[in-house]
């Protein structure tokens, strides 16, 4: 149900209005006069700048806000949605900010999902969502993918085997661009085809890109399932889109934001004004003042520095790979994101013929002095699997060269125990 009191919120803009309606602290009483931020300016990285949130806007942001976040900032993501997706106003869609993308997803899931509904998942999947769609008690079904993201074929003799009298799916849950943890993108030919899936048998996309600006691959980048929705002119409503600065600003600051249908967003935003009321205030000011520093072009300039960085760090881990594990494993080469992800050729084990990566990354490489995550971590039944993800964001290419060195020792000792 609506908040009884963040329902009439918008009442108190009214001209000439005296309110009593919210508990509001008096700002007078905080100790708190103004914040002030060193930044790198974009078009000019050894350019800093001082930015200070003062006045009004720091009452704003000691202040409790908004529900669905700062106006000012919700209007700056959609024009970034419009300038980045071609998605303009009026189209029955708007933003909803929240604390970080794990905030939204997991308000989004409750809105959507009752418990024995049925949710399609890519698998492997971002770990973070398996406890969310369980404590639902929904039925999860896994969708294979490769490096090219989810197989449309799959995808389609799923729902064709769909049983008889079963409710079909409601949504389907994907992050398209470096996935967590398999790297994969996908192209544009096999959204399509995921897409008029979704018109056909009523499902709604979850896009989940956190990774959409660390693309650093070499061919054109593919288009957004948001964007396509609206460009092939079949009518739009079938995605709801997460995006996140907390690979590009900062991921302390929690600020993602949900893109889609109104009354969607209108749902999600329910969870919120009762289990946190709104995105932090505090944070949200500091982000404006950024993103009004910058604009939308600097946005746009910043995220090419935030690709080419991590697309070297991706180079720099591929050659050690390469020099390490070549002959003790498989993988393909990410065109976004921050993870590789890679086929350990391991002994067979118990119910794993093509061997488990589990107990050698969890116990055996970490005493050799190495760390990464069994793959078994991203699949729902937590299945065995040879496969592993490493992250390469925060290693320094000596790092890089030792840890995989380390691992290979680790798998060579498998394979002749």
């Amino acid at each position: 149900m609506p908040s009884a009191i963040r329902g009439l919120f918008p009442l108190e803009l009214t001209p000439g209005l005296l309110s009593m309606l919210a508990g509001k602290p008096n700002p007078d009483a905080f100790p708190i006069n103004s914040i002030s931020v060193n930044v790198q300016d974009p078009w000019d990285t050894s350019k800093n700048v001082d930015l200070k949130v003062e006045g009004k806007d720091m009452a704003e942001a000691l202040q409790y806000g908004a529900t669905a976040g700062m106006p000012r900032l919700a209007a700056w993501f959609a024009d970034l949605q419009e300038k980045v997706h071609g998605r303009g106003k009026g189209e029955g869609w708007r933003v909803s900010v929240g604390s970080g993308s794990q905030d939204l997803l997991y308000k989004a899931f409750l809105a959507l999902l009752n418990p024995e509904d049925s949710c399609l998942i890519e698998a492997p999947v971002y770990a973070g969502v398996i406890p969310m769609i369980d404590s639902i008690g929904c039925n999860i079904v896994e969708v294979p993918t490769d490096y090219e993201g989810i197989d449309a074929t799959h995808l389609r003799e799923i729902l064709e085997a769909w049983p008889e009298g079963k409710p079909y799916p409601k949504v389907l849950y994907t992050v398209p661009y470096g996935c967590n943890p398999s790297g994969a993108t996908a192209p544009d030919g096999r959204r399509r085809e995921v897409l008029a899936l979704a018109r056909k048998y009523h499902f709604l996309i979850m896009e989940d890109d956190p990774y959409f600006y660390l693309y650093f691959g070499k061919d054109p980048r593919p288009t957004s399932y948001f964007a396509l929705e609206k460009q092939d002119g079949q009518g739009t409503g079938h995605v709801i889109r997460f995006d996140s600065l907390s690979k590009i600003l900062s991921s302390g600051l929690r600020i993602a934001w949900a893109s889609g249908p109104t009354i969607l967003l209108d749902a999600f935003d329910l969870h919120t004004s009762t289990a946190n009321l709104q995105p932090s205030s505090t944070t949200q000011a500091i982000t404006y003042a950024y993103l009004k520093y910058i604009g939308l072009d600097g946005f746009i300039k910043h995220t090419d520095f935030v690709s080419a960085f991590y697309g070297a760090k991706a180079a720099v881990f591929e050659r050690a790979m390469q020099k390490h594990l070549a002959g003790l494993a498989t993988w393909a080469y990410p065109n976004a994101g921050m993870f590789f992800w890679f086929k350990l050729l391991l002994p067979p084990a118990p119910g794993a013929p093509e061997g488990d990566s589990n107990v050698l990354i969890a116990e055996k490489a970490f005493k050799n002095g190495v760390l990464a995550l069994p793959g078994t971590a991203f699949f729902p039944k937590a299945q065995p699997t040879p496969y592993v993800r490493a992250a390469f964001s925060l290693l320094t290419e000596e790092e890089a060269d030792e840890a995989l060195r380390r691992l290979a020792e680790t798998v060579r000792q498998e394979q002749h125990a």
